[in-house]
């Protein structure tokens, strides 16, 4: 990323300004598997509305908010309120690992008979009967 596009753009990660002003007024909390990294106020005084202690987090690619995963999401939202890999189950066999959100993208799911995949559908079969209020 260039840094005109550091300066002058706020959708694609963060802008020279709010890297600065996090790591002056935020103490770094960690980081995830995908790179986005967490943050919190240094100083007490600075809170949100409900009381809580002000976090955020700094996107490593575009800001999209599926990006984060849910052990962070939850700390984020004040969950809980130690760093999530304090909270975190052992892995299951079954879990896969985490992928962000692909609604609007070329890799988001279409099933059969999808406007994106030629929009034929499969023809009706005499399993299907329709309501009707009079039966």
């Amino acid at each position: 990323m260039g840094i005109l596009s550091k300066i002058f753009t706020w959708w694609d990660g963060a802008t020279i300004g709010t890297s600065l002003w996090s790591s002056r007024n935020g103490e770094h909390v960690g980081t995830d598997a995908q790179g986005n990294k967490y943050y919190r106020s240094k100083s007490a005084k600075v809170r949100t509305t409900e009381g809580y202690e002000r976090r955020w987090v700094i996107y490593a690619g575009a800001n999209d908010a599926s990006n984060v995963p849910s052990e962070w999401h939850g700390w984020l939202h004040h969950s809980y309120d130690g760093v999530p890999e304090s909270h975190l189950a052992p892995a299951r066999i079954w879990e896969v690992d985490y992928t962000p959100n692909a609604t609007g993208t070329a890799t988001a799911y279409r099933p059969q008979g999808a406007l994106e995949r030629g929009g034929k559908r499969a023809a009706a079969t005499g399993d299907y009967e329709a309501w009707s209020p009079e039966a």
